[in-house]
C-alpha cells in the first residue's frame, strides 16, 4: 500500500470505507444536512429520523453529529439495533452510569428518568443517537417511543436520533406504529450522490489525503463511476479505490474508463432494490430525497458559503476545486463547516435590507399570537452578514416582502439571525401556504415553528 500511496504522493489512503471525520464532504448538502441536524437536535423536542440507503454516508454523519453537538449536549451512541427493549434500558442506563442491579423496567426507567432531570437542572442535554434503526425490533421502538415521552414540566428531557434504512419508513407506515410516526417531527433522507456531486467528492478526498496534482480521474471515469455505484458514497470509496490501484499496477497517474472497467468487475455490485411507491413525508418537509440539498435554507446555522446557497436554489452548478481556489475566500471549504468567530454582536453592521426587516420582526412580533405559526427559511451565525443580505435579496423577489421578517436570537449561546416568513393560526395553514411557495423555496425545505418559540 506504500507504493500506492508514494505513486500517487497520498500522505493517507484517500478512499477508506470505514468514517473517517477529515474526510467529511460538505458538498451535495452533506455540511448543510449537518448543520440542520444539530440544530434539530439542540432546538427541537421530537424525534429526529435520518434515512438513507446502504452507503449514502449516514454513519459518518452520525460520528460527526458525535464531534460538533454543543459541549453541553451530552450523547448516548447504540450501535447494535437488536436489542430488547430491556437491554436498550439497561445500555442507556449504563451510558449515564446509572447502575442497574437487576432493577425492574419501571424501575429503571425511573431512575433514568431522575437521572436526566438531574443533568437538565445542570443546563445539559442528553442525546441517544441509534444507528441501523431499521432493524429494532418491535418492542424495541416502542420502548424508543415511550422513552421520548420523559421529560419535566417544561421540556423532554431525551432527543432521540435514529439512523436508518429507508425500511424504516415502511415500518412506520404500519398502523401498530402511529404513535411513534408522529412523534417524528424532523425528517431528513441522504439522496445519493449527483455525477457533478461525485466529481467533486472524489477530488476533494483526494486533497484531504494530501494529493496536490491534477485530478487524476477523466470525466468518462467519472461518469462511469457516478452510474456504476449509483452515487452512493460507499460504492464511490471502493471503485474510486480500485480504479486507482489499477492505475499504479498498469504505471499510470491517470484513470481512465478501462482502470474503472476492471474496478467495476471487481467490485460486481448488486441493482438497489426500486424504491416504495410512497414514503413518508411530512406535507411540510418538501416531496423528494433530493430535496434535502436545500437544508441550509431551512435549518443551515450559518457556515455555508454563498456559492452553495446558490446551488441550493439551483441557480448554479457544483464549482470544482480549482473554481473554488479562484474565487475569493468565503467560497472556499471543501473542509468541515465550522462557525467562524467573528465580530462581538454589538460591532455586527447589517446592510440595510437586513435592517429593514429586522424593523419589520420588531413590529409584527408585538402582537403576534403565541399560538400562530410561521415558516422558517434560514437560520444563520448573525455575522455572516453577506449570506444573510443575499438571501434577503433572492427571497424577496418571489416572495412579499412585507412578509419576509428578520430577528436575532442568542439561545443557543450565539448571536443568531433567523428569516421567517407569514403569519398563521394554525400548523394546517402554514402547510398551506408551503405547498403555495414558488418551486424554488419549497426545494429548500422550509419547515413551520409556532410564535412561542421565538418568545
Amino acid at each position: 500500500m506504500s507504493l500506492y500511496l508514494d505513486h500517487f504522493g497520498l500522505r493517507e489512503p484517500p478512499f477508506r470505507i470505514t468514517p473517517h471525520t477529515d474526510f467529511f464532504f460538505t458538498g451535495a448538502n452533506r455540511g448543510p444536512t449537518l448543520d440542520a441536524l444539530i440544530y434539530a437536535i439542540t432546538q427541537d423536542e421530537g424525534i429526529v429520523k435520518v434515512t438513507g440507503e446502504v452507503g449514502s454516508g449516514k454513519t459518518m454523519l452520525c460520528r460527526m453529529l458525535l464531534e460538533r453537538l454543543p459541549e453541553h449536549v451530552e450523547t448516548l451512541y447504540l450501535a447494535n439495533p437488536s436489542l430488547s427493549r430491556q437491554e436498550i434500558l439497561g445500555a442507556i442506563a449504563d451510558e449515564l452510569g446509572i447502575p442497574t442491579d437487576g432493577k425492574a423496567t419501571h424501575s429503571l426507567t425511573r431512575a433514568l428518568q431522575d437521572a436526566l432531570i438531574e443533568r437538565y437542572a445542570k443546563g445539559r442535554r442528553v442525546v441517544l443517537l441509534i444507528d441501523e434503526a431499521h432493524a429494532m425490533p418491535a418492542e424495541s421502538l416502542e420502548e424508543i417511543r415511550l422513552l421520548s415521552n420523559l421529560e419535566s414540566k417544561a421540556t423532554k428531557l431525551l432527543q432521540i436520533a435514529l439512523f436508518a434504512q429507508p425500511e424504516l419508513d415502511e415500518r412506520l407506515a404500519a398502523t401498530d406504529m402511529r404513535q411513534l410516526r408522529e412523534r417524528i417531527t424532523q425528517h431528513f433522507n441522504l439522496a445519493p450522490l449527483k455525477q457533478d456531486d461525485i466529481g467533486a467528492y472524489i477530488e476533494f478526498r483526494l486533497r484531504a489525503a494530501g494529493y496536490r496534482g491534477p485530478n487524476p480521474f477523466s470525466a468518462e471515469a467519472v461518469t462511469m463511476i457516478a452510474k456504476i455505484s449509483e452515487g452512493l458514497s460507499r460504492r464511490i470509496n471502493i471503485l474510486a479505490d480500485k480504479a486507482l490501484l489499477a492505475a499504479y499496477s498498469n504505471g499510470r497517474h491517470q484513470v481512465g474508463t478501462a482502470e474503472t472497467r476492471i474496478a467495476a468487475q471487481d467490485a460486481r455490485f448488486s441493482a438497489l432494490k426500486p424504491k416504495p411507491a410512497t414514503q413518508l413525508t411530512p406535507l411540510f418537509w418538501g416531496a423528494t430525497g433530493a430535496a434535502i440539498a436545500a437544508l441550509l435554507v431551512a435549518l443551515t446555522l450559518g457556515t455555508l458559503p454563498r456559492t452553495l446557497v446558490e446551488v441550493a436554489l439551483g441557480n448554479v452548478p457544483p464549482p470544482s476545486l480549482q473554481e473554488q481556489a479562484a474565487q475569493p475566500a468565503p467560497r472556499l471549504s471543501p473542509a468541515p463547516l465550522r462557525a467562524d468567530p467573528q465580530a462581538p454582536a454589538d460591532k455586527i453592521r447589517f446592510a440595510p435590507l437586513t435592517r429593514q426587516h429586522f424593523g419589520q420582526y420588531e413590529q409584527w412580533i408585538v402582537n403576534a399570537p403565541s399560538n400562530h405559526y410561521f415558516i422558517q427559511l434560514l437560520a444563520t451565525d448573525a455575522a455572516k452578514t453577506g449570506e444573510i443580505e443575499g438571501f434577503l435579496a433572492r427571497v424577496t423577489d418571489v416572495l412579499d416582502p412585507a412578509q419576509i421578517r428578520a430577528y436575532r436570537s442568542s439561545l443557543s449561546g450565539r448571536d443568531r439571525v433567523g428569516i421567517i416568513y407569514g403569519d398563521y393560526a394554525s400548523r394546517e395553514e402554514a402547510g398551506e401556504a408551503m405547498r403555495a411557495l414558488p418551486e424554488s423555496i419549497k426545494a429548500a425545505q422550509p419547515f413551520p415553528r409556532q410564535v412561542s418559540k421565538l418568545r
